[in-house]
């Protein structure tokens, strides 16, 4: 299943606003093809055209250390060209990442400035006082209120909001331009992630209708397919992105982020076969364009990668996989960026998810805490570590020693102050309060914990999956649907797990969970479909997990009502996940 489908290009320098830590070791230059088909027509020296479509595609795929490269080439090459300083500025804004460091702000705010000093032509001098635009619009004082559209807070709202009001303007003067349709989607999208109040989700609606529109026009556009993804990377509208995930890889063959990125709508749709190769190769894409640039350190695109490579591996049952993916991440002693945030969680993750998601609580009530410089940059991804310590505790007796995790947890969660990073903190107090429900059924309080569980779940499901996370480390309605079987609740229990499979299609434990309610409730249509989807999709693996065990031993007496076969989920489990 592995598949390595990345070719090693690279054209590279070193120069203006590439960052302290870029200019190392400079690679051959390799095939310029496969970034994407871009036409993105300027008015610098004719020479420097196609190498300034080349970076646009690759900003498309947000490989921004390598679009800058190419634009300081086109600076250099062309000190005149007041568009290659536009891109340099496009690259240090991460409009649905985490915004930029201080550091990154200020080198991006002094390329737009250079950029504004050149001359440019009107439809130029648009997208430069749009970028222009993000770096002078004054900081709001708080976050927007995260609410049900899956994303927290990406940057200061109201610098967003000034871009895409350029974006929009230079739209209306350039109706039919492409890469100003395409330009002005992605700031639509950015909009909708940084106002997250809207639970329409009108903005990536309309991002996606347009969007879709340009495919047809343009199907081998980096950025189109991208941002396609992006758009409908939610429960309610993922399986419209999937053709457009299907494709994406093929265009930039190459870049880690254009083979990962596809595993974002195959994981919403539980196809974890599809999930799995997407980044294998990204995971190997990222390795061989570190080696390229002569680095040891991990890279934050493998880290990200290895986070959605473990979780699918997890659903599979394929735990022996998953074991070798944190090996990696455990290992791992330096990340390029240093402290990117990125990289930060995905080695707290992938620690957490490999004892939770397979129910180990002595591991994880005993997991050691790595020392890594990142915690002290972004506190509250430690604090996942003090969750798994809550939940292991509690699940072993340890209530003493979970009261420590929990009151570790509130600490860590007020450690920073940072308001782009307050979806993360109110992750945080739901996972508390999911500690804390626990805790209350082992102290007897089983009403109270219910309730908890309850509250905690309508909580999570608002603020849904941030794009660094393939997903909840232990859904909380999951979490419900648990504590209800305890307290022999079997049908609110499957309500439960039912609810949790709309949201998150085909997870093991929410299969396993539900199959074993239904059989609880007497209801075995029900029991034997969800065991045999979950028995399907562990395959032929070989699975010391007693829950594959018993779905097998359940379905040899109930046969289900639907066939068993490979592990690649198709329409008919799609359709059971979401079953009423």
């Amino acid at each position: 299943m592995r598949h390595c489908r990345w070719l090693v290009v690279l054209v590279c320098t070193t120069g203006l606003y590439l960052g302290p830590a870029l200019a190392a070791a400079t690679p051959a230059p390799g095939d310029l093809r496969s970034a994407g088909a871009v036409s993105f027509p300027i008015s610098c020296k004719a020479e420097v055209q196609a190498e300034f479509n080349r970076a646009v595609a690759l900003l498309h795929s947000f490989f921004y250390e390598e679009s800058r490269r190419l634009f300081t080439v086109i600076a250099e090459r062309d000190p005149g060209c007041a568009m290659a300083y536009w891109g340099i500025a496009q690259t240090w804004w991460h409009p649905i990442w985490t915004p930029p460091l201080p550091e990154e702000f200020a080198a991006g705010g002094t390329a737009a400035a250079k950029a504004m000093a050149l001359q440019a032509t009107p439809r130029e001098r648009g997208f430069i006082e749009a970028i222009n635009a993000y770096y002078v619009t004054p900081d709001t004082t708080s976050a927007a209120p995260v609410g049900q559209s899956c994303h927290g807070p990406v940057g200061t709202p109201a610098r967003v909001v000034a871009y895409e009001a350029s974006m929009h303007q230079l739209h209306e003067h350039y109706p039919g331009d492409f890469e100003v349709q395409v330009f002005h989607a992605l700031a639509m999208l950015a909009v909708g992630y940084a106002t997250p109040t809207d639970t329409t989700l009108a903005r990536q609606k309309q991002a996606g209708a347009l969007l879709e529109r340009l495919w047809k026009q343009n199907p081998k556009h980096p950025g189109v397919a991208h941002y396609i993804i992006h758009s409908y990377d939610y429960p309610s509208l993922a399986r419209r992105a999937l053709a457009a995930a299907q494709a994406y890889a093929a265009i930039a063959p190459w870049v880690p982020h254009a083979l990962h990125m596809p595993s974002h709508i195959f994981t919403r749709l539980g196809m974890w076969d599809d999930a799995v190769s997407s980044n294998l190769a990204s995971a190997e894409a990222s390795r061989a364009y570190a080696a390229q640039r002569g680095r040891t350190a991990a890279e934050s695109e493998e880290l990200h990668a290895l986070d959605y490579l473990v979780y699918s591996y997890l659903q599979e049952a394929r735990d022996a996989d998953a074991r070798s993916v944190l090996d990696r991440v455990t290992n791992t002693k330096e990340t390029f960026p240093a402290l990117d945030f990125v990289g930060a969680y995905s080695l707290a993750a992938v620690p957490v998810r490999y004892t939770l998601e397979r129910e180990a609580w002595q591991e994880a009530a005993a997991a050691p805490i790595p020392s890594r410089a990142q915690w002290a940059r972004y506190p509250f991804t430690r604090a996942m570590f003090e969750y798994g310590h809550a939940l292991g505790r509690i699940h072993t007796g340890d209530l003493a020693g979970a009261r420590i995790a929990i009151g570790r947890m509130r600490a860590l969660r007020e450690a920073t102050s940072d308001t782009k990073f307050d979806y993360f903190r109110r992750h945080l107090d739901v996972q508390a309060q999911a500690a804390e429900a626990w805790l209350a059924h082992a102290e007897g309080h089983d009403t109270q914990a219910v309730a908890q569980l309850k509250a905690g779940a309508d909580v999570e499901d608002a603020l849904g999956k941030h794009p660094v996370s393939p997903g909840a480390l232990m859904p909380l309605r999951e979490q419900l649907g648990a504590l209800l079987l305890e307290l022999k609740q079997p049908r609110d229990a499957l309500a439960a797990y039912e609810a949790a499979l709309k949201i998150y299609p085909a997870r093991f434990r929410g299969l396993y969970g539900a199959g074993l309610a239904a059989e609880q409730s007497g209801d075995s249509r029900r029991a034997s479909n969800y065991f045999a989807q979950l028995v399907k999709q562990t395959g032929t693996t070989e699975s010391s997990r007693i829950e594959v065990a018993h779905a097998r031993d359940y379905l040899r007496t109930h046969p289900a009502g639907t066939s068993a076969g490979t592990g690649r989920i198709g329409n008919d489990q799609l359709a059971l996940a979401t079953m009423q």
